[in-house]
């Protein structure tokens, strides 16, 4: 288990915590003083209170519930978002109303799920042409219906 440092930017705000033994991601919770409406197709960061220190190598991944997209339309804007390891403002979730009513976001609901994962860092190397393959330079739908 790697330990991530984090940080209450206020006593009231609750940790993340894993729901269940084979949960993947830790579930993170809005810290608001008032609702906060999300209306049709429309976004609203919305504060989580924390602040973390990843460790080099790694990332978090911030993904939508599939609890709340199945049930509201709400998602992650930028799915998965990227918390990278040298960050060190307060976590913010981008969501975004998928649906056709609005959305209330009130304070400790549970609104994404944070995931850490390793980053594989790569070095460019520069060629003048590239090894062929099946698929070629096929781009979106060539290799189906």
């Amino acid at each position: 288990m790697v330990k991530v440092l984090v940080k209450r930017l206020n006593s009231k705000v609750k940790l993340p915590e894993y729901k269940t033994r084979g949960s993947s991601g830790m579930d993170l919770m809005a810290f608001v003083e008032e609702p906060i409406k999300i209306s049709p197709n429309t976004l609203e960061l919305i504060p989580t209170g924390l602040s973390i220190a990843i460790p080099e190598d790694l990332e978090i991944q911030i993904r939508p519930r599939s609890g709340l997209s199945a049930k509201s339309s709400i998602g992650v804007l930028n799915t998965p978002g990227t918390i990278d390891s040298d960050y060190r403002g307060e976590l913010k979730i981008i969501l975004f109303n998928h649906g056709n009513k609005d959305f209330i976001v009130n304070n400790n609901d549970r609104v994404a799920q944070m995931v850490l994962t390793p980053v594989i860092k790569m070095e460019l190397k520069e060629v003048d042409q590239l090894p062929e393959t099946i698929r070629g330079s096929g781009g979106f739908g060539s290799t189906g219906k």
